[in-house]
């Protein structure tokens, strides 16, 4: 993923890049010539302009609900791991040691291990063999109490609600947004700048405003999009406090 340097220059290259555009437009296609065919002009770009808005607005409402979606399946996965930390209090031991120093490995490898690894796009296995061997625990509990045993089944569901929010996790961290989609944004972007570009004007300045504003706009609206849809990545990403959380409340006995 960029940094906030490399997004700054990014955009600036693309506003400077339409503008320049525009000058050499006007030196070679005068904007005296071009004002004979304004109406043409005009409703090429109002329907370019139109159709874009929507598939923009779209997309980054889609990215901004995924990332949403995403950062409430950690905060149920987080949750989901401290009630199995807290239903480990009515197993008989071992178990019940054994599996409150799994779910502290968990939240611990969560934000030392796996954070760093999906902010480098790796997809992280350190919880696998913690929640496995959680698994593993839970069903080697033998007892005939019916406290412990209704502890064990409400163990169990907990457990498999942490498992299916860990494999959602992990299936989002990989999540990319499909090559085809990037290519209508870019082109229908490129376009619709270019027809702004194309209206003849009789204020170079006005004209050159406008210009400036659409191209900074569809720029900033792209790298939010691209910064939004990988949502572990990026400088707007889903962040470990839940497990920070998490850890502080298992720190109790």
């Amino acid at each position: 993923m960029l940094t906030f340097a490399q997004n700054l220059v990014l955009v600036a290259s693309t506003v400077i890049g339409a503008l320049l555009f525009m000058t050499a437009l006007n030196r070679i296609w005068p904007w005296e010539k071009r004002r004979d065919h304004n109406d043409l002009i005009g409703w090429q770009l109002s329907v370019l302009g139109t159709t874009y808005a929507v598939i923009l607005g779209f997309m980054l409402y889609t990215v901004w609900t995924n990332f949403g979606a995403a950062d409430l399946n950690v905060d149920l996965e987080a949750n989901a791991l401290v009630n199995v930390f807290r239903l480990a209090a009515g197993l008989p031991e071992p178990q019940r040691s054994q599996l409150r120093q799994l779910a502290r490995s968990y939240a611990d490898n969560a934000i030392e291990r796996d954070w760093p690894q999906m902010h480098n796009a790796a997809v992280p296995n350190g919880s696998v063999e913690i929640n496995a061997n959680m698994w593993r625990t839970l069903m080697a509990v033998k007892t005939d109490s019916p406290t412990e045993i209704t502890a064990q089944d409400h163990a169990l569901s907990e457990l498999t609600s942490l498992t299916e929010h860990r494999r959602t996790r992990l299936l989002q961290s990989a999540s990319r947004l499909p090559s085809v989609l990037w290519c209508v944004l870019i082109v229908g972007g490129t376009l619709t700048i270019v027809s702004c570009c194309m209206f003849g004007s009789a204020s170079s300045w006005l004209h050159g405003l406008q210009v400036l504003a659409f191209s900074l706009l569809i720029s900033l609206a792209l790298m939010a999009i691209a910064d939004i849809h990988r949502p572990f990545q990026g400088l707007v990403h889903v962040s470990d406090y839940a497990f920070l959380r998490a850890q502080q409340n298992m720190q109790t006995p």
